[in-house]
């Protein structure tokens, strides 16, 4: 049998699914500015019955953009 390779967010240890409110405690950002960088649509999200939520997978495509950047620069 094969062995699944972990994805990038189980190797962080994220779970799934994030409020965006839980994200101030991820990342080292206030909760103005998470919103900011939601609206401005730099951390991806999607929604449930009406509950705006962050996928881990978002949050490892915005470090990298970040990344990315910082290399541009």
């Amino acid at each position: 049998m094969a062995t699944r390779m972990p994805s990038p967010a189980e190797l962080y240890g994220l779970k799934p699914l994030y409020k965006v409110s839980e994200l101030p405690g991820i990342l080292p950002f206030s909760r103005s500015r998470v919103y900011e960088l939601v609206r401005a649509g730099r951390i991806r999200t999607v929604t449930e019955h009406s509950i705006r939520l962050v996928p881990a997978s978002a949050i490892i495509e915005y470090i990298e953009l970040l990344e990315r950047e910082a290399e541009a620069a």
